[in-house]
């Protein structure tokens, strides 16, 4: 079904509305996320919550295409914060940039502030991987995210995430998508024109209440990391950099 549905009346646990998507395809998870990416704007903040393989990255390549944003999205793991600048010559040229954060490493608030986010909201939209329970506190408005495969636990806002598994991939497995909307900015449904992918039910999926959920979020870190390949360089612990123009990419 394509086009966006109407106005969801406001639902339990705080959220204005939610839709749910059951995408086959790496390919129809980048397309849900190009169409969301079409009523996006700056200051929009986005937090992304699935374990290691579930599509965040995947969705978030189809909100770089949608904004009309520098390609080279990838996953943030090793370098806190890339920065994707609007194309002149994309497809919302003058449009805003994308600041994709990963926070699995990040600890807390206090760790999330130390990343001066703030200083991209009036040009950017804000995707936050790893977010949940810890950036929602940076707008007053946000979405809420979550993907998982079907049949995978539905992650608690108190449990850890465990060890990093860089073998896992974003395959072409089918996934859960839920979007739920919070604050003034999502009070109504905005007119999504979204692809043709099955709409579900979210039965079993974690429903976040808000800033007030936090929970624990302690974690395993195993002591192999490598550094990934990549054109740009980890610069300290809360390294801030932008996507690689044509000619710095190798």
């Amino acid at each position: 079904m394509s086009g966006g549905p109407g106005p969801v009346p406001a639902a339990p646990g705080g959220f204005a509305w939610e839709i749910a998507f059951a995408p086959a395809t790496a390919e129809q998870t980048h397309a849900i996320g190009a169409a969301l990416a079409g009523v996006l704007r700056a200051g929009d903040l986005l937090v992304l919550t699935g374990e290691l393989g579930a599509g965040k990255t995947t969705l978030t390549q189809g909100l770089g295409e949608g904004l009309g944003v520098r390609a080279g999205i990838i996953s943030p793991t090793f370098v806190l914060v890339r920065i994707h600048p609007n194309l002149p010559d994309g497809p919302r040229p003058g449009g805003p940039d994308l600041v994709h954060v990963d926070a699995y490493r990040l600890s807390g608030a206090g760790e999330v502030d130390d990343l001066d986010l703030e200083n991209w909201a009036d040009t950017a939209v804000t995707v936050v991987e790893w977010g949940r329970g810890r950036v929602e506190h940076l707008a007053e408005s946000w979405l809420d995210i979550e993907l998982r495969r079907p049949g995978a636990p539905a992650p608690a806002p108190s449990a850890g995430m465990g060890p990093l598994d860089f073998d896992t991939e974003d395959d072409d497995e089918p996934r859960l998508i839920v979007v739920r909307a919070f604050g003034p900015r999502w009070a109504a449904h905005p007119e999504v024109h979204w692809p043709a992918v099955e709409r579900v039910g979210a039965p079993g999926l974690h429903a976040p209440t808000g800033p007030a959920e936090m929970g624990s979020r302690d974690r395993e870190m195993g002591s192999g990391d490598a550094e990934m390949g990549s054109p740009d360089r980890e610069m300290g612990s809360h390294g801030v950099h932008a996507a690689p123009t044509k000619e710095e990419a190798p």
